[in-house]
């Protein structure tokens, strides 16, 4: 299992722009405080300095370094060369030309920012998604977005769509197959019959018991209090 389980929508959006960004997004990723701003101010030519802010920006929002960075929106470009007194946005399309400049930049993008690169948070992804598996019914389309979330928020940079599909279908399936062998272990007949009961509904009711379950209560009143302890003594 690779891409194929993802929607068009998922591999039109994952690390580039699908449009200009909002004026929102452009406030929030691409305004640059006063550090960015002096960094950016220290390259000595207008599309060095252009191209270190619209890389920047990039990152915070997409968690991506691009390799073509002169192909950001143009409103991009226009709103961060605003900032740094740049009259032509278009000198943008100049910054690819040397890449140890590009890569001189990424350390220190990384350094100011403070992400990682994507190896350092490998087990720790795989451990959220192994989390939701556990603990929920999602498929592997909810899943990617959960593990493109938890990169953002961790810092931790994004990895190419394919290796990162691939990483999620790998732990989804691992998962589930301990999720079926410890289903299917061998138990007494009482006890499997038990649990099977847990999904009919009874009599009057208009949901089964396990369904009951995962939904905690959310009164806090006394009566709901005594429910969920209830509820805590029938799990057990």
């Amino acid at each position: 299992m690779t891409v194929e389980y993802l929607s068009e929508d998922q591999i039109a959006r994952f690390g580039r722009f699908a449009g200009e960004p909002s004026a929102q997004e452009l406030e929030e990723f691409f305004r640059l405080d006063a550090v960015a701003l002096q960094q950016a101010a220290s390259k000595r030519r207008s599309h060095n300095r252009l191209g270190w802010a619209v890389q920047w920006g990039t990152v915070r929002m997409l968690d991506t370094f691009l390799s073509a960075p002169a192909e950001v929106p143009v409103g991009v470009a226009e709103f961060v060369a605003e900032q740094l007194g740049i009259e032509d946005p278009s000198c943008l399309k100049l910054y690819p030309e040397r890449l140890p400049t590009q890569h001189e930049h990424a350390r220190e993008i990384r350094r100011l920012l403070g992400v990682r690169d994507f190896e350092d948070g490998d087990l720790a992804l795989r451990e959220h998604i192994a989390g939701r598996v556990w603990v929920s019914n999602e498929g592997p389309r909810a899943l990617f977005d959960r593990a493109v979330t938890w990169l953002l928020r961790n810092r931790v940079l994004m990895r190419g769509l394919t290796q990162l599909a691939r990483l999620v279908g790998e732990v989804r399936t691992g998962e589930q197959a301990l999720i079926y062998s410890v289903v299917d272990a061998p138990v007494e007949p009482e006890f499997r019959r038990g649990l099977l009961e847990l999904l009919d509904v009874p009599e009057g009711a208009t949901r089964s018991v396990l369904e009951g379950w995962r939904k905690g209560p959310r009164d806090v009143s006394g009566r709901g209090q005594n429910y969920a302890l209830e509820r805590t003594r029938d799990i057990r």
